[in-house]
């Protein structure tokens, strides 16, 4: 074939090696813009967090806190998010400085392009990094400006700020109302458990049937004690009294009527039916006394509840901790002009060898 025999070894250099290593020292020396690199460490820390949770001794005696690994996912989420991309473009006007390399084929930005290519380059320019083991968050931006990339980056750890406040203020807020939803509830629960024994009060008009029923125990034991001491009285005023003295007479009128009160005492608290509808009566009471003192307990839980949320939703519950703030690149990190140019030159040679040898094959099949 006479394409085949055109294939010179000399011609397969210059077309599969040859051209493109000129094309490829062409771009790198004339058309590739420099990017320069601005890199920060970040971390998302609870400030709710006690110091007993903390792993470590040297944790415990530092007093910090350990970082939040879900905040930090969402965090890393909304770096690469649309709307963050959108606040970024108007404050900074991201388009103008990515469209502004028109020599660079590859990495600039053309005009007019949709907000779904807009955002894959910029997550392509904006990479972010995850340390499982220390939670920590690396945020590298590419920029065609050393002084735009710090600009870029320090932007992104102010939004990122904002961020993750909003949304533990958010949390917080969503707290505060559960708790004040199930602080009324606990209100009207303790006013109906009030208004249920105040109602029973009324009813039998009784403060307390137990304290009643103490009361009457106790009124039949001093009236005992106090009918045992007249008894010895009399016992020893009829030592040197006469039996119908007027003193003598004085402490048996006594005694007879402590006698007669201590009966109509016992009888009361002997009576059947009166004793069974007192012990009702305290059954009922202790239940509704019961039922008041812990819808009571339930209402202080409640208030205590939504006085911690409310401290919580006004202090600082989260914040962006920055452990390495943004760098302000010296040299271009991008791109690598002999590392690609070198990786180009080992790619065609291996092409070269591929291509030499398949016509080779077909050369010797021919003959």
């Amino acid at each position: 074939m006479k394409f085949l025999s055109k294939l010179t070894p000399r011609r397969l250099q210059a077309a599969l090696i040859g051209l493109p290593l000129v094309l490829g020292a062409a771009y790198f020396t004339f058309f590739a813009a420099d990017r320069y690199v601005s890199e920060s460490v970040v971390t998302v820390r609870q400030a709710n967090q006690s110091a007993s949770q903390v792993p470590g001794a040297a944790l415990l005696l530092a007093g910090i806190t350990p970082p939040s690994r879900e905040d930090t996912l969402y965090l890393q989420r909304y770096i690469h998010s649309l709307d963050l991309l959108r606040k970024l473009d108007a404050r900074l006007q991201l388009r103008l400085h990515y469209e502004g390399q028109t020599l660079d084929p590859f990495y600039r930005l053309f005009p007019g392009t949709s907000q779904e290519w807009f955002l894959e380059y910029y997550r392509s320019r904006v990479e972010v990094g995850l340390d499982d083991l220390s939670g920590l968050l690396s945020i590298r931006v590419q920029g065609f400006e050393p002084g735009f990339a710090r600009q870029l980056n320090a932007a992104i750890l102010e939004e990122s700020e904002k961020f993750v406040n909003a949304l533990s203020h958010q949390m917080a807020r969503e707290q505060m109302s559960f708790a004040e939803t199930e602080l009324l509830r606990a209100g009207e629960k303790l006013q109906q458990a009030k208004a249920r024994l105040l109602a029973f009060q009324n009813v039998h008009r009784v403060l307390d049937p137990t304290a009643q029923a103490q009361a009457a125990e106790a009124l039949s034991a001093q009236l005992q004690g106090e009918l045992s001491r007249q008894e010895a009285e009399l016992k020893n005023a009829l030592t040197y009294l006469n039996d119908d003295s007027l003193q003598v007479a004085a402490l048996r009128n006594r005694i007879a009527s402590l006698r007669g009160q201590l009966q109509s005492e016992q009888l009361r608290t002997t009576d059947a039916r009166r004793s069974q509808r007192l012990n009702a009566q305290a059954a009922e009471f202790q239940d509704l006394q019961l039922q008041a003192g812990f819808a009571q307990d339930a209402y202080k839980l409640a208030l205590s509840a939504v006085e911690n949320a409310r401290i919580d939703a006004t202090r600082k519950l989260k914040s962006v901790a920055v452990i390495e703030p943004p760098s302000l690149a010296e040299t271009a990190d991008h791109p690598r002009r002999l590392y690609h140019f070198a990786t180009l030159l080992v790619v065609c040679a291996m092409l070269y060898s591929v291509v030499q040898l398949a016509v080779a094959t077909i050369r010797d099949h021919q003959d």
